[in-house]
């Protein structure tokens, strides 16, 4: 998606060859446009598989998750990775590690809002090596519905989530897909070496 790469060289700070900050635009400031730009083109590349259910993990795959269920018309639910004293009986959960900020959360949903007749998109802001999607995918099956696919609006390629979710059978559509963070620079997957240069 053309816009989102725009937007991380212009706006993404690399901090490390791991690590992209773009919390100018995704994960802590919101760009509303932006977000309903993607939850339009997740939308689109998601219109034939009868999802009736988003799913998706607190906080920062909350904005293109809703804009996707806004395009869609259908229901989001988050995990949360908190407890909450509204929120104790019927939970399904898993344990999900984030390597990132280097803790382990316990996610939970309750069981009233996901069941068997559910076709289930996962939709998250980043996708490294799959943990948060792999959560989310147990909480799912927990309920007894499908997951139908997962949308990630950055992949970061260079880890190993994405072959391995793909692997187990999931389709993943990424609408950034980096390459390499290396040398302080973002490189997208396919990207030529001229447009590198410009």
């Amino acid at each position: 998606m053309k816009l989102l790469e725009q937007r991380i060289i212009k706006d993404g700070k690399v901090l490390s060859n791991q690590v992209l900050k773009v919390d100018s635009f995704l994960n802590h400031q919101v760009d509303p446009q932006l977000m309903m730009e993607i939850g339009k083109e997740f939308s689109k590349r998601f219109a034939d598989e009868g999802i009736t259910k988003i799913v998706t993990i607190e906080s920062s795959g909350i904005a293109p998750a809703v804009m996707t269920g806004l395009y869609m018309n259908v229901p989001v639910v988050f995990a949360r990775k908190r407890k909450s004293l509204t929120l104790s009986e019927g939970l399904l959960t898993a344990s999900v590690h984030s390597f990132t900020k280097n803790v382990t959360n316990e996610i939970s949903i309750s069981q009233n809002y996901l069941n068997k007749e559910d076709k289930v998109l996962i939709i998250d802001d980043f996708l490294a090596n799959g943990q948060a999607a792999l959560g989310l995918i147990q909480i799912v099956q927990q309920s007894g519905a499908q997951v139908a696919g997962i949308g990630i609006v950055i992949e970061k390629s260079f880890q190993d989530g994405a072959e391995m979710l793909k692997k187990l059978g999931y389709r993943v559509e990424s609408l950034a897909r980096i390459s390499s963070l290396e040398n302080g620079k973002v490189t997208f997957k396919g990207q030529k070496a001229e447009e590198l240069v410009s």
